[in-house]
């Protein structure tokens, strides 16, 4: 049986991602969350163009970085791919409605209503979540070494994340700030605000050895408890973080073997 969202800090970082099941069933006590390699040969990359929409290809087509650009495309593909399984919808006909920061949501004329889902990627690789009729953030990172840890921390950290910080051992602070960063974005994504609400106006465990959980949001403890927060595994290389509207829900991780 599928460990419920309270449970998901126990799993260790080598469970498994099945492969694309036969039948795909979405039950309302359910999240999914797909793993997926955004890495093509730029001929398979560029012909997934025909599966996506014109506003998604003028948008691919302002990167710069041929392979950012290619990454993008692969990525939209799959989205496209995920929700069409559920949907029982040929991926390119999927249409989508973006709230005011840009979370985006399946269009009610395709089927999507009560459909909810999200995406995050990070130098080649995708993580998705696809719920019903509940909200859901994702977000990933590949836990680089150039990043300046310490300053972000004490620029964009609560005053009691920068604490927790501080008191990590040094060989353990890298992953205490990528804990921190992916826990408070996924929150984010969820609630569709993104970086228009203050990174320090929500407080997140970041502790390697502490389960993953929201502790305090602006507005008071109650918004808190609305939400359950996981950690997820996708790499060893990348930190990654699920917010989930709820609670009393089973997750369940598919792999994503092609576009």
């Amino acid at each position: 049986m599928t460990p419920g969202l309270e449970d998901m800090s126990d799993i260790p970082s080598q469970f498994r991602w099945p492969p694309l099941p036969d039948a795909l069933v979405l039950n309302e006590n359910e999240v999914h969350v797909w793993r997926a390699s955004l890495r093509r040969e730029a001929s398979k990359a560029l012909g997934l163009l025909q599966i996506l929409s014109e506003d998604e290809r003028r948008k691919a087509a302002r990167f710069c970085l041929q392979e950012v650009r290619e990454q993008f495309i692969v990525g939209r593909a799959i989205l496209r791919g995920i929700l069409g399984r559920y949907l029982h919808v040929d991926p390119k006909r999927l249409q989508f409605n973006y709230g005011p920061h840009g979370k985006p949501a399946v269009a009610p004329e395709c089927g999507g209503e009560g459909i909810s889902f999200n995406m995050s990627d990070s130098h080649g690789l995708a993580i998705y979540a696809v719920a019903r009729r509940r909200q859901v953030g994702i977000d990933l990172e590949r836990m680089r070494s150039d990043v300046p840890c310490e300053r972000m921390a004490r620029r964009f950290f609560a005053e009691n994340e920068l604490k927790a910080f501080l008191a990590l051992p040094v060989n353990q602070r890298q992953e205490g700030f990528f804990n921190c960063w992916t826990r408070k974005e996924a929150y984010l994504k969820a609630i569709g605000e993104g970086l228009s609400f203050p990174l320090k106006n929500v407080v997140v465990s970041l502790a390697p050895c502490e389960p993953a959980a929201i502790l305090a949001v602006q507005g008071g403890p109650e918004q808190a408890r609305q939400w359950s927060l996981v950690a997820l595994h996708p790499d060893p290389a990348y930190s990654a973080a699920l917010a989930v509207e709820g609670h009393e829900c089973q997750l369940r991780f598919w792999q994503w073997n092609h576009a």
